[in-house]
């Protein structure tokens, strides 16, 4: 081949014996066992738990722009089967305008049930769309809050009550409770 890929052996063979006698003064080194080591893998990078951990960051730097969105685990929420739930959201971010208030405090269980009772139906009958029930929020209640658990109870269960949600901080926060009623027309 004329293009010079063609290798020369007589010139290989020259820079060997060149080589070999420019070595020929070396002493080879004592032969140490080697190992095959290679270096250890990086450890895995929990890259969603990163991202996570910086939108929670970035959720706490930003303010709530809805209270109602804060859930504590200590509000009441009530929803009649067969209503739309934007009757829950709107009652929650009080959109309605509260017409009439009863406050339980300083009754026992059995006068606060009879006078919430009374208070839900006369209400509904005058016509009062939304009512705010102040129970409190049971501080001096040994285990439970009893006027907050039995106003749950008694208003999930009253056929004028449509849905109902703990206030806004500013209303009463989760020691009151706004109620959406079903409208009565009086007896005759």
């Amino acid at each position: 081949m004329a293009d010079g890929f063609l290798k020369d052996n007589h010139h290989d063979k020259d820079d060997l014996d060149i080589f070999r006698q420019a070595l020929s003064d070396v002493t080879p080194l004592k032969s140490t066992e080697r190992s095959e080591s290679k270096a250890p893998p990086p450890a895995p990078r929990p890259r969603q738990l990163e991202k996570d951990e910086a939108r929670v960051k970035s959720e706490l730097l930003n303010p709530l722009e809805d209270f109602a969105e804060l859930e504590t685990g200590e509000e009441l929420l009530f929803l009649r089967s067969g209503i739309q739930k934007r009757y829950l959201t709107r009652l929650r971010r009080g959109h309605y305008s509260i017409r009439d208030n009863l406050d339980l405090h300083q009754m026992n269980e059995a006068t606060a049930a009879r006078a919430l009772h009374e208070f839900i139906d006369e209400s509904a009958v005058r016509g009062m769309g939304c009512v705010r029930i102040v129970h409190g929020k049971g501080l001096r209640s040994r285990k439970e809050p009893k006027l907050k658990a039995m106003t749950r109870r008694l208003l999930s269960r009253h056929p004028l009550v449509l849905a109902f949600a703990s206030c806004r901080p500013v209303d009463g926060g989760t020691g009151a409770v706004s109620v959406l009623l079903k409208a009565r027309k009086p007896a005759v």
